[in-house]
């Protein structure tokens, strides 16, 4: 591990003077790529050399304590010794998460798709309920959020509701919410006063770049309809919506919330995009074996992965066992604990396999 971190701070270091070189400079290309490389090595380095520090630091303490020096300052130097090993183990474990695989899809932006499963009516609020805890997280991270298309149902709620996260590393954070999210509430419509049981699908896609996805255009059919409100009734009178068929995948994307053509069709392309992508990764990792599949879950959408009880104020991540009763909160978008614990499994699962 330590020929490899050395390795990569000399890389790091030439990286710092190739950015700054004139010639480099004048080719934007060559410098971009440049100064994204550099960028990313950046944390590892910056906790490797503070790694050496603690070692050298261990070394210079090592030493004194071999030396003839005075009771008091024997004690201090003692001292100091335990949390520099402790820094150096900390540090030790950390660089092993950062040295791991990266998923290259991590630092992109996410198109989340959610959707009302068994439930009927109550189903279609929870979405409602999904699509808010989501854009709120998005709004604490400092993420920007668009809509890329809805559908509505009478009660206010989603029958299905797509939407664009922009933002740093939002991929990473929210790739372990596809799944089946489960609701246990008494639905506002219940005059019994009874505890339903609804769910809702979560689908996180990596937004899809020009580079990702290579599309024919002869291969997509393009078709023009009326956007439509809540019950189905035409909410204008010219084709303003869009639907997208990839005829060789046969996914169809509609977009109809814009009241431009362009604008829909623009939005349903970058959708289209990123679910022609997320299919060719989804073949892909169905070919590794199951024993290689992480803790946290494989990422199926057909897999139950929470549960939102009401009654309880509980919320219950099942991949990780995770209970916590700040169901409120997180339905406000306060969902760092349940993601941190998400990454930190992952990371452990993936650090076993590696050992």
């Amino acid at each position: 591990m330590l020929d490899k971190l050395a390795s990569l701070e000399n890389k790091y270091d030439e990286l710092e003077n190739k950015i700054s070189d004139p010639e480099v400079i004048a080719d934007n290309s060559r410098w971009q790529q440049m100064v994204k490389a550099h960028s990313e090595m950046g944390e590892v380095v910056g906790v490797y050399r503070s790694y050496k520090k603690a070692l050298g630091g261990i070394s210079e303490a090592r030493e004194m304590l071999d030396g003839k020096i005075e009771a008091d300052f024997r004690e201090m130097v003692e001292a100091e010794l335990k949390e520099l090993e402790a820094t150096k183990e900390a540090l030790e474990k950390r660089l092993k998460v950062l040295l791991l695989p990266r998923d290259p899809n991590d630092e992109k932006n996410v198109l989340v798709e959610v959707r009302a499963g068994t439930g009927g009516g109550e189903a279609a609020l929870f979405a409602a309920d999904l699509f808010k805890m989501y854009t709120r997280f998005a709004e604490r991270q400092g993420w920007k959020t668009e809509i890329m298309n809805t559908n509505f149902t009478d009660l206010g709620g989603f029958k299905e509701v797509v939407f664009l996260i922009e933002g740093k590393g939002a991929f990473s954070r929210l790739k372990f919410e596809s799944g089946v999210h489960r609701v246990q509430r008494i639905p506002s419509t219940e005059s019994g006063g009874r505890i339903h049981t609804s769910a809702s699908t979560v689908a996180v896609l990596p937004e899809a770049e020009d580079v990702d996805v290579d599309i024919n255009p002869n291969d997509i059919r393009t078709d023009l309809f009326c956007s439509t409100g809540p019950g189905g009734q035409s909410v204008n009178t010219t084709q303003s919506a869009v639907r997208l068929t990839h005829i060789p995948t046969g996914i169809v994307v509609s977009c109809q919330d814009e009241k431009s053509q362009h604008k829909n069709k623009d939005k349903a392309m970058r959708v289209l995009r990123a679910r022609i992508l997320d299919r060719a990764q989804q073949d892909q990792k169905d070919k590794i074996a199951s024993s290689r599949k992480s803790q946290v879950g494989s990422g199926d959408r057909s897999e139950r992965i929470r549960t939102y009880n009401f009654p309880q104020n509980r919320v219950t991540d099942h991949r990780i066992g995770l209970t916590t009763h700040r169901l409120q909160e997180i339905l406000l978008g306060d969902l760092d604990e349940i993601i941190e614990a998400l990454v930190t499994t992952d990371q452990a699962e993936k650090l076993r396999q590696v050992d």
